[in-house]
């Protein structure tokens, strides 16, 4: 076998700026893998995670060490061993997923199993920042069913009630990226629920959050940073409802299969989650987002320019992708 392997960074600018608990970003950064047969390329992206230790440079010099295995013809299934789980072998899976089913004339639904692909709703995300400036954000977003909400910390009970103020009607989901602690989890969760929060996405630092076994929350507490890459659900189900199931955490769609059923069998609720990459990065994960409680696969919408041919969205219902795209 001869594949060709080609690997790029790259860079798409936000509209406005991105901000959570630990950062604020003004560009998506992107790696692109694209690998090559029979006249044929199949492409993934992944976002390196900079929580685990991943940066454009560490994914790149992954992927480049894994091509020559990859020239010669390694599957997905042998991927899994052959590289650790993190945003490089997410998008070096993705590609292979999405040339295998060019390859074969099927699509990557077909291969994976799946029935036509429907579309979902997913969140659209408000940034952190003051109350005042959320409910401005919230208000212009006020239409959408679904929208997620950045925390971060001390505060958040009024962030949270400005922002349910302004966009009454919409479901809210929110995530206070481990900024929580024991001098406002009280008064935080007693604020989310009054505003009738569904689901608080990693209140606490996931070295911390053994405290959350001995809490009762009347709503659902997902798990995000705490599932981290290759960890297993073992350690989180007597402190999380649901878990954030994310392609560049899990490794790839291949993996990210695998443990969608894992939490399924132990009776989690599943987000499907994204970090902040184009439309090439969400496309692998509508497949997922079929048996998902809740999608948030937004990022296309924080950006000002998508890459073309990108995903469709009619307001929040995002589309499967077209084959142009991926899959």
């Amino acid at each position: 076998m001869n594949r060709t392997v080609s690997i790029e960074a790259q860079r798409f600018e936000i509209a406005g700026s991105f901000k959570i608990s630990r950062e604020t970003r003004t560009h998506a950064q992107v790696v692109t893998v694209s690998i090559g047969e029979e006249g044929v390329s199949g492409h993934g992206e992944c976002v390196p995670y900079p929580r685990y230790g991943e940066s454009l440079e560490t994914v790149q010099t992954q992927i480049e060490e894994i091509s020559p295995l990859l020239k010669s013809g390694l599957s997905r299934v042998e991927l899994l061993s052959a590289m650790p789980a993190g945003a490089a072998r997410n998008a070096v899976d993705c590609a292979l997923w999405d040339l295998e089913a060019k390859l074969s004339g099927q699509s990557a639904a077909q291969l994976a199993g799946l029935e036509a692909l429907r579309p979902v709703t997913t969140a659209f995300t408000i940034s952190v920042d003051t109350p005042e400036t959320m409910a401005e954000k919230a208000a212009q977003a006020a239409h959408r069913p679904l929208l997620k909400v950045k925390l971060s910390g001390p505060g958040d009970d009024a962030r949270i009630l400005a922002v349910r103020e302004a966009a009454p009607q919409s479901m809210l989901i929110v995530d206070a990226n481990e900024a929580w602690d024991a001098s406002c989890f009280d008064t935080n969760l007693a604020a989310c629920t009054s505003a009738g929060v569904e689901l608080i996405e990693q209140p606490l630092p996931a070295k911390e959050d053994n405290l959350l076994s001995s809490i009762k929350s009347p709503i659902t507490l997902c798990a995000d940073e705490s599932l981290a890459p290759g960890k297993s659900l073992d350690s989180l189900r007597d402190k999380y409802d649901a878990v954030n199931i994310k392609l560049d955490k899990a490794g790839g769609l291949t993996e990210a299969f695998n443990l969608l059923h894992a939490a399924q069998a132990a009776e989690f609720k599943i987000m499907i989650g994204c970090m902040l990459g184009t439309s090439l990065a969400m496309a692998p994960a509508v497949l997922l987002a079929q048996q998902a409680d809740f999608v948030d696969l937004d990022g296309p919408l924080l950006l000002k320019e998508d890459r073309s041919p990108g995903l469709r969205f009619e307001g929040s219902t995002l589309h499967p992708p077209e084959p142009a795209l991926w899959g």
